[in-house]
């Protein structure tokens, strides 16, 4: 949340943290307008993933299917799961006390999609490799270390997504790198 001087003055006001489309049917939003969420730009949704947010169950209705159905198949469910359902529990994952939620895992247990941090920089996990992760793209490529404990970015309930089918977009600057 921000102010009329687009100051941020709160840094989270709910627990639906989403990922829309930049246009959907000709609707127009002032960025940053007056006590209002703050937008934020992701590179793709691999980056929004890590950093919490879904995808919209209006705007980008198809992924957001998607991932309801790998959600419910993590937790075993009869029926799809609602946005309130699974915000509930996703929050707790992404941030607690005021601060940003991670873990350690081994990086051979993680599935493609997720962010790891390695060395302070954060990287795509992507087949045998990762990828590093810049604001302009995706800028190089290493090996993926076998055998290695990483701190993971991506909150434990969405990875559990991925495990499950849900493979989050990611930018074309990836492709290139992926060879």
């Amino acid at each position: 949340m921000h102010n009329a001087d687009r100051e941020i003055v709160r840094r989270y006001k709910s627990r639906r943290w989403i990922a829309c489309v930049l246009e959907f049917r000709g609707r127009h939003r002032i960025v940053m307008s007056p006590n209002r969420y703050t937008e934020l730009f992701f590179l793709d949704e691999a980056v929004a993933f890590a950093a919490g947010h879904r995808p919209c169950a209006e705007c980008r209705r198809e992924r957001y299917n998607a991932f309801k159905g790998a959600w419910k198949r993590v937790h075993g469910q009869d029926q799809l799961p609602f946005a309130d359902e699974m915000d509930l529990e996703l929050h707790p994952t992404r941030i607690a006390n005021g601060k940003r939620v991670t873990y350690r895992a081994s990086l051979n247990s993680l599935p493609d999609g997720c962010f790891v941090q390695i060395d302070g920089s954060p990287y795509l996990v992507a087949g045998n490799a990762l990828l590093l992760w810049t604001p302009e793209g995706y800028a190089r490529r290493v090996e993926r270390p076998k055998d290695s404990i990483v701190t993971v970015l991506t909150p434990e309930s969405m990875v559990g997504c991925f495990r499950q089918g849900y493979l989050p977009e990611i930018h074309e600057s990836a492709r290139a790198l992926r060879l």
